[in-house]
This record gives structure tokens, sequence and C-alpha cells, in this order.
């Protein structure tokens, strides 16, 4: 699983002009299911999301994590996240899950962070969606699960 994760102050995720998700303080993960990644990946994915120090607390800017300032995350399916794009002009989507794979461990990970004690919010899988936010820093992370550390 690939996320790209944004510190932000609020966030919401429309469809067809209804809102589906909103957040205030927390974070918010666009998530890309890769054809590789198995329920371990998301597992791992979510206690990095809870327990990654990105907000400022006690004068130090990386100190504290998305329970300790009370916020929340908000969950995306993106699978363009995946998206390879070194070859060419036009990027390569294979890495991406199957649909129907991709749906059931974004559906896993979402289980999985709100058993973490976590609010969250999401987006509506497979919807043409508008995500919006307030990047509070800018502070933009990657997460990878098949990144080696």
């Amino acid at each position: 699983m690939i996320a790209v994760v944004q510190r932000v102050t609020e966030a919401h995720v429309t469809v067809d002009g209804e809102t589906v998700g909103r957040i205030e303080r927390g974070l918010v993960a666009l998530v890309a299911v890769t054809k590789t990644d198995t329920p371990a990946d998301a597992d791992w994915l979510a206690a990095k999301l809870v327990a990654l120090r990105v907000f400022r607390a006690d004068g130090k800017h990386f100190e504290a994590d998305v329970t300790q300032v009370g916020g929340a995350v908000l969950l995306v399916s993106n699978f363009t996240v995946s998206a390879k794009t070194k070859k060419g002009r036009r990027p390569s989507l294979d890495a991406a899950a199957e649909p129907a794979k991709a749906q059931e461990l974004f559906d896993y990970l979402v289980d999985v962070v709100k058993k973490l004690n976590v609010p969250v919010a999401t987006g509506r899988f497979g919807a043409d969606m508008r995500v919006s936010l307030t990047n509070e820093g800018p502070a933009t992370f990657i997460l990878d699960t098949a990144a080696p550390e």
C-alpha cells in the first residue's frame, strides 16, 4: 500500500455535490492498494498512520501523533497514487490492484484504523470524488509498505 499523507486543519470529500466524509484537525491519506498488498500491509499502514508523530506539541514540530492531538483520519482510496511515471509521458497504473481486491483491502484498512480508536471518515470507493483540504505546514509524507527502510 502506498499513501500520500497530509497534516490538515480540515478536510472533506464530496461526491456529486454531497459531502461524504469530513474531518477537522488530523490526517488525510490518499491510499493506493497494489497487486502485491496483503492484510499485513494494511495493518502496518494503519499502525503507522496512528503513531506517526507529525503534529506540533511542546514547542517541537514533530512531537505528537494524531491521537495525542485529538485528531481524525480521512482515508481516501486513490489508485493513481500507485502510478509509475519514470518511463514515457503517460502514468502506468499496472501496479494497482484490481478493484475487488483494492476495495476489500481498503475497507479492511478503514476497519483497522477505527479499531485503533481514531475517528475515521472516508470518501466513496470508486466514485469521482472532490477532496478539499487545508494542509497545515505544509506537511506531506509518503508511506509505502513495500519501500525498504
